[in-house]
C-alpha cells in the first residue's frame, strides 16, 4: 500500500468509528475522533461545533435514529494532505410521534486532517419526509 491508500483507509475507519459512537448515542466518545475546531453543518445550514450539539438536535426530531451504512469512500487531497470521506446509506428509527422509518437517504461528507475529523456536512431526507407527513410537501415522495 502507498501513502494514499493508507491515509484513505485510516480516514474511512476513523469516520466509521465516529459514526458508530454517534449512533449509540455517545457524543463524548464520538468527540475523541474530532479536532478541537470541528465544524459541523447539518441540512438546512444548521451549524454545530461538537457531537453533543448534534445529539441534542437529533433528540428533538427523532425518538431514536441509527444509520445503515451502504458505502464509505475516501480520497486523499495530495496538495493539502486532507482526506475527504463520503459515507452514505439510510437512516432508520422512530419519529417523535412513534412512527417508524427506514429508507431515509443520507450522505455525510467529512474532512479528516492529521488523524482527526475537522469538518462534516450532514445531508438527509428528514425535512422532506416531515413536510410530507405534515401534508405540505410540494410534490409526492
Amino acid at each position: 500500500m502507498d501513502i494514499r491508500t493508507d491515509s484513505a483507509a485510516a480516514a474511512k475507519a476513523l469516520v466509521e468509528a465516529y459514526l458508530e459512537r454517534s449512533m449509540v448515542p455517545d457524543p463524548e466518545g464520538a468527540a475523541q475522533y474530532t479536532a478541537a475546531d470541528l465544524s459541523i453543518t447539518f441540512t438546512g445550514g444548521r451549524r454545530f461545533s461538537a457531537p453533543a450539539e448534534c445529539t441534542a438536535f437529533n433528540a428533538k426530531r427523532y425518538a431514536w435514529v441509527k444509520k445503515k451504512f451502504l458505502r464509505t469512500d475516501a480520497a486523499l487531497d495530495a496538495e493539502t494532505g486532507d482526506v475527504h470521506v463520503y459515507n452514505t446509506g439510510y437512516l432508520y428509527g422512530e419519529w417523535k410521534d412513534g412512527s417508524a422509518f427506514e429508507t431515509n437517504r443520507y450522505i455525510d461528507i467529512f474532512v479528516v486532517r492529521d488523524g482527526k475529523i475537522v469538518s462534516t456536512q450532514v445531508w438527509n431526507d428528514s425535512a422532506e419526509i416531515l413536510l410530507d407527513k405534515a401534508g405540505i410537501a410540494e410534490a409526492p415522495l
